[in-house]
């Protein structure tokens, strides 16, 4: 009689099973991982509008109302395609809140806050956000 060779129907639910684990265990970090890499990008813009506020008041003696003010004063400049993914909304001197749009791959209403008291940020993208 002659014996075959292969894998036997129990091996292979075996590895799948143990695929589908590590499956399971590793997805979630993945989509923490996305999301942070979504929010970076409003995270940068913020640093940038927080920077270029302080040097609006430095100069004007009053913080602006909006991202529009400093980029006509020269002291910002945001690409098309940020201002389509995010908007901006200046609560100077105290915090700066991003909000995402239909145009941005994670979705839109994901809201990104910084801190400028404390120079933290929370919300989308976020460790303390699941």
């Amino acid at each position: 009689r002659k014996k075959q060779s292969g894998f036997t129907m129990i091996e292979i639910m075996v590895v799948v099973v143990i695929v589908a684990i590590l499956a399971v265990i590793a997805l979630p970090t993945y989509l923490d991982y996305v999301k942070s890499s979504y929010a970076s990008e409003s995270r940068t813009i913020i640093s940038n509008i927080n920077n270029a506020s302080k040097m609006y008041y430095q100069t004007k003696g009053e913080w602006p109302g909006d991202v529009d003010a400093l980029e006509t004063e020269g002291q910002l400049d945001l690409s098309v395609s940020s201002k389509l993914k995010w908007t901006y909304e200046l609560s100077l001197p105290d915090q700066i809140t991003a909000t995402s749009t239909e145009e941005m791959s994670g979705g839109a209403g994901h809201v990104v806050i910084y801190n400028a008291n404390t120079g933290k940020f929370s919300g989308y993208g976020s460790p303390d956000n699941n």
